[in-house]
């Protein structure tokens, strides 16, 4: 199923209905993922585990995106 999923591409001037096309693509991509013969194929254990050790990491600051403007200023 991974080589079904494509990244778009964001090309100047064309962003504005690209929310509602990455909804949809969003919405039809859950939509596959819930169908019965879909989840009942197993899952690789080891793919289990790196998701798991991925989300145990901590959130990702973004450190090198700091401004020295603040809204608490």
């Amino acid at each position: 199923m991974a080589h079904e999923f494509q990244t778009a591409r964001i090309q100047p001037g064309r962003a504005g209905g690209m929310d509602r096309r990455w909804l949809a693509a969003l919405v039809e991509a859950m939509e596959q993922a819930a169908r019965p013969e879909v989840r009942s194929v197993p899952c690789d254990a080891r793919l289990i585990s790196a998701a798991a050790a991925h989300l145990a990491r901590p959130a990702p600051t973004f450190a090198h995106c700091r401004s020295a403007f603040s809204l608490r200023n």
